[in-house]
């Protein structure tokens, strides 16, 4: 029997002013799961995870998070429910330190089920942050920042984690790097949506796929069904 999802999306409309962006867009993120969310540029597959996060306020439909609806939440309390976004460009505080970049996102609690990160442990997961943790983060690579960013929102003692085109400008050792931690993650119980533009590598992480179209969903299922059945990504991907 399977779990109930740790996060469920039904009947979302998103808006960016008058532009109707997201049309009734239902998804299911497994718990301890990875769900990659694909679609062309201009899908809406940004606008998705910025509605999950609360970043948009204009939306109808209803988010459940571990069966607590957080639909209309601020974007501060859909962090401290338990969600976290990795937003794609990074976003991190360039003129902070990399120890200043986590210690804005420290979460000192959070509620039962949920992991308290330090510095050592991400520092852990990313030793080459520990050997720059007093280095200006816009002196980073693009690698080293793309790590600063998912250890930042790991601060944030997350439950799911939203990564918004995380192998963006990433060299192919460090897109492998950034694979590996996304699988250590989910098998430390966390879930994540991925939006990533690198069908193979989206393909070969996700358990769960979903695919969008002008902010609808198209095709749904199994990534070991996609990855069986490519044909079933090329119309709405232009994949081949």
């Amino acid at each position: 029997m399977r779990s109930e999802p740790v996060l469920s999306l039904s009947g979302l409309n998103a808006f960016y002013g008058d532009s109707h962006i997201l049309h009734d867009m239902s998804l299911a993120v497994p718990a301890n799961g990875i769900l990659a969310l694909l679609g062309r540029n201009g899908a809406g597959k940004t606008t998705c995870m910025n509605a999950v996060a609360g970043l948009l306020g204009s939306r109808t439909g209803r988010i459940m998070l571990e069966g607590r609806d957080i639909s209309g939440f601020s974007p501060e309390a859909i962090c401290r429910a338990g969600i976290a976004l990795v937003p794609q460009g990074r976003r991190i505080f360039r003129s902070l330190s990399v120890e200043e970049n986590l210690a804005v996102a420290r979460r000192a609690a959070a509620p039962s089920g949920r992991v308290i990160w330090s510095n050592d442990d991400i520092y852990g997961l990313f030793p080459r942050l520990k050997e720059r943790h007093r280095h200006p983060a816009g002196l980073l690579s693009g690698g080293e920042q793309q790590m600063l960013a998912i250890g930042r929102a790991l601060m944030t003692a997350p439950r799911v984690l939203l990564m918004d085109e995380p192998t963006e400008g990433l060299a192919p050792q460090i897109v492998a790097e950034v694979g590996s931690i996304v699988r250590r993650l989910r098998d430390a119980g966390l879930s994540v949506i991925l939006v990533e533009q690198h069908m193979t590598f989206a393909l070969q992480l996700a358990d769960e796929v979903v695919v969008i179209s002008t902010g609808r969903v198209v095709e749904q299922g199994s990534a070991a069904n996609f990855l069986a059945e490519p044909a079933r990504l090329e119309e709405h991907l232009g994949v081949h």
